[in-house]
């Protein structure tokens, strides 16, 4: 099978320097990941996940999926942030573009996002759609006390029950949380539903291989042993510290570009079906890297639309820019631009072009003008849209995560930073146990 291919030929001459003095730095970070033996390593479980998912939890993860397909048109997913952003980028990348306007098939259920947000609208709306709908839920919380989710499923659940009954509910309700601990355990134990553990040792922006991702991928009709052996081959191929291992490139690459002062990093794709996908590498980078006050602002773009609207900051905006360009090699289809005897709008000199090879064009054509421009370039090639490609391109982006963390000098698996809105929004709220917090953020707001 193919695997995805760096090309740093068009950042590398930008902080050629930087790059051939981070060697060790690479390498060591390599080994701390590999081993375990920096800050955080109490989170690298998802390290050697690929290969330890057995075929029993796949058959499983499978078997539930299949009575969630055959009893619902929709299921819908609670869960945010991580327990959130990997199943919707596989999702959208593995699904037609207008999947969301055509009735479900049969046992194709259509997979529903919920709890990523507090839209009020939000939930009433598809509360409205899924009114006489056949429908279930996969609820996703460690604690099951996460404010999105769990206003989500209390007004899903109470929707549900009042549909079908209580005690059919639960057979459509099932809880991927903590093993032993937490609300959601405590709900799902009493209440009979289903259950799958996330592990411990698996943060959520890395826990898209596990049953957080795998359950709600596999609802919706797509291949999970395919995606899992995609990431198996890319745990084989950056396991070693060396040139051969594009994930240290990558984090070398990316590091140099940021001590030589580029300090955001635009993810760049030209198909549409990933601009999940990079919301997914957004948190994934962001909530990784940026603490003690370091860290490259992890960007996107979806191109070429966004060209004709950042198209001009980013040709000759501030130049503390770079770019990661993600390229699907070969499309799933072939649609060719037909000939037209009037040619009023000029283009029959593309006539009988693939359009694929129109959007390869502004591809490469964009990124000699940025290069040209001051932006350095990084090329991942890719080469389809499929789950095992999807496989290899989360666990590569999942290892240069960590490799680059640890080269940047931070604790590349905690997350501090996100408590601090919870503890005001708590104390706003007068939640029970913040009353001292209250107190003290009602007399800031009074001045």
């Amino acid at each position: 099978m193919d695997t995805l291919k760096l090309d740093i030929t068009h950042a590398y001459y930008f902080a050629e320097n930087q790059f051939e003095s981070n060697k060790d730095a690479a390498v060591e970070a390599v080994t701390d990941v590999n081993t375990g033996r920096a800050a955080g390593s109490d989170f690298l479980g998802w390290v050697n996940l690929p290969k330890e998912i057995s075929a029993d939890l796949l058959g499983q993860l499978k078997a539930t999926a299949a009575r969630l397909q055959e009893n619902c048109d929709y299921v819908v997913c609670i869960g945010i942030g991580g327990s959130y952003l990997g199943a919707k980028a596989v999702i959208s990348a593995l699904s037609n573009n207008f999947a969301d306007l055509v009735d479900p098939a049969p046992k194709r259920p259509r997979v529903l996002f919920a709890g990523q947000n507090i839209g009020e609208e939000y939930i009433s709306e598809l509360q409205e759609l899924l009114k006489g709908k056949r429908f279930g839920i996969i609820v996703i919380s460690k604690s099951g006390t996460t404010t999105e989710p769990a206003i989500a499923f209390r007004i899903l659940k109470a929707q549900l029950e009042e549909a079908v009954g209580k005690d059919k509910a639960k057979d459509l309700i099932v809880a991927i949380t903590d093993a032993q601990k937490g609300a959601l355990r405590t709900m799902a134990n009493q209440e009979g539903y289903e259950t799958y553990v996330i592990p411990d040792n698996v943060g959520g922006r890395f826990s898209v291989l596990t049953p957080v991702g795998l359950l709600p991928i596999a609802v919706a009709g797509f291949d999970i042993e395919k995606l899992v052996a995609g990431a198996v081959n890319m745990m084989e191929t950056t396991l070693h510290p060396g040139p051969d291992n594009p994930a240290e490139t990558y984090a070398r690459m990316r590091n140099a570009l940021y001590q030589s002062g580029k300090k955001i990093e635009i993810l760049v794709n030209y198909n549409p079906k990933l601009h999940y996908f990079s919301e997914w590498w957004k948190q994934l980078y962001g909530e990784s890297e940026g603490k003690d006050g370091k860290g490259i602002f992890p960007a996107s773009v979806d191109l070429t639309t966004d060209l004709h609207s950042m198209g001009q900051w980013i040709q000759e905006g501030e130049r503390t820019i770079f770019e990661t360009v993600i390229s699907v090699r070969k499309p799933s289809v072939t649609q060719r631009i037909p000939e037209d005897a009037q040619n009023l709008d000029g283009i029959n000199y593309l006539a009988g072009k693939r359009v694929d090879e129109v959007n390869k064009m502004a591809e490469l054509g964009t990124m000699i003008a940025h290069v040209e421009g001051g932006v350095p370039n990084m090329k991942i090639e890719i080469h389809s849209l499929d789950e095992y490609t999807l496989g290899q391109l989360i666990y590569f982006f999942e290892k240069a995560c960590g490799i680059s963390g640890y080269m940047l000098g931070v604790n590349p698996f905690n997350q501090p930073g996100v408590e601090a809105y919870k503890k005001n929004m708590f104390a706003l709220l007068e939640k029970p146990g913040y009353e001292k917090e209250t107190a003290a953020i009602k007399e800031k707001l009074s001045k």
